[in-house]
């Protein structure tokens, strides 16, 4: 496996971890004061997460987990085998079932539009050839559990944000080329971008810190803008709280496709199932 790719996993890994400290709090007041270090793995504060504990994930987490399992076991990804798979799993998962897990359990392709399954799908990348083929197991991914047209444009461009980054080592250039593509997100990308230099915190509270595409697209655009190392990244994103985990996945992704990307080791080795983890890359 190749370092681009091992770290996009990691990273996305490590950011779900160091996320549940504050994830789904949303109270401002609240975020300001919060029993926790926000330089290092927290328990969960949120009631949603009540039995969670540092070094943890959040369902997201564990959800890429479990895809990062499979991958690590077939030479390729398949929609109908994965779902087995996942249902399997998810069936007798004792973590938070959100909407569009329970309904997926139910019926294969329900619609969603939560931002959360962008940030994913790290895990495609293992035994991928080429853009196409990576693109194609995106839609499949993204359609198991969140079948709707938003979100499998937001999935494909997140997906081909990912794989040209790690070609053209420029996250910025490539968000440009890649707007004239994407029309119905155009003015999401350039809200995220215009907003590099405003604060944090006030701008995704702006935009909208929820778990939906609308508002947390422009967010996860807005920290890819920043010229920041990837650790003051997701701090900043973990402090601005709502749905941090899934914004800051999709982010955390990206910015491990760079030559310089740095990780944070210390979240790294505190996560808890680092050991099988490691043992699936």
């Amino acid at each position: 496996m190749d370092l681009k790719t091992k770290n996009s996993i990691l990273a996305s890994l490590s950011c779900d971890a160091y996320s549940l400290g504050s994830h789904w709090v949303y109270d401002e007041e609240q975020l300001k004061t919060l029993a926790i270090d926000w330089e290092t793995l927290n328990d969960a504060q949120s009631l949603w997460h009540k039995d969670k504990k540092a070094g943890d994930f959040t369902h997201y987490g564990d959800q890429t987990l479990f895809l990062l399992e499979y991958m690590s076991k077939n030479s390729a990804f398949n929609k109908e085998d994965f779902y087995s798979f996942w249902s399997d799993k998810m069936s007798s998962y004792d973590g938070y079932i959100d909407g569009a897990t329970r309904n997926a359990l139910e019926k294969l392709g329900c619609e969603n539009n939560d931002l959360s399954i962008c940030g994913r799908f790290a895990p495609l990348l293992i035994n991928q050839k080429d853009k196409n083929s990576f693109l194609n197991s995106v839609n499949e991914l993204v359609s198991i559990t969140h079948n709707s047209e938003l979100a499998k444009t937001a999935g494909q461009f997140f997906a081909e944000l990912l794989w040209d980054s790690r070609e053209t080592q420029n996250i910025k250039e490539s968000m440009q080329k890649l707007k004239s593509s994407y029309p119905t997100l155009s003015t999401w990308i350039d809200a995220g971008i215009d907003s590099k230099e405003k604060e944090t915190f006030d701008t995704i509270r702006d935009f909208g810190p929820a778990c939906g595409i609308d508002g947390g697209f422009a967010g996860a655009i807005h920290l890819l803008s920043l010229d920041e190392d990837f650790t003051t990244i997701m701090i900043k994103n973990a402090k601005s709280g709502g749905d941090s985990s899934a914004r800051g996945m999709v982010v955390a992704m990206i910015l491990a496709t760079q030559n310089d990307f740095k990780m944070n080791d210390q979240w790294l080795h505190s996560i808890n199932k680092i050991e099988e983890i490691q043992s699936y890359l």
